[in-house]
């Protein structure tokens, strides 16, 4: 089965995780919109098109602000390997997000 950012990266702030209470629960582990998306529970495997995740120890911001981050993580780097030809772009899932509203 495929793995969630929360448990890959161990971050705990996923609903019910182990800091989810003293940091907050992570955006990508709620967001509906995108869920199944890459084989992924809510955005677990879209997470750094997701305003707000919690990465190395900081919050990140929206897209535009992270995705440079984003590209040189190793758990963004596993996703794309996992999915190959049936990777998702940022692109694509970004228009996911805008036409699917909350």
């Amino acid at each position: 089965m495929k793995k969630n950012c929360w448990e890959v990266m161990e971050c705990g702030r996923e609903p019910g995780g182990k800091y989810a209470r003293e940091l907050g629960v992570c955006p990508a582990a709620v967001e509906e919109r995108l869920d199944s998306v890459h084989g992924g529970k809510k955005a677990g495997r879209a997470c750094w098109v997701i305003a707000g995740t919690f990465c190395e120890g900081d919050v990140q911001g929206t897209f535009a602000m992270k995705y440079r981050d984003c590209t040189s993580c190793r758990f963004f780097r596993l996703v794309r390997a996992e999915e190959g030809k049936d990777y998702q772009t940022s692109l694509v899932l970004l228009k996911k997000l805008k036409t699917l509203k909350r």
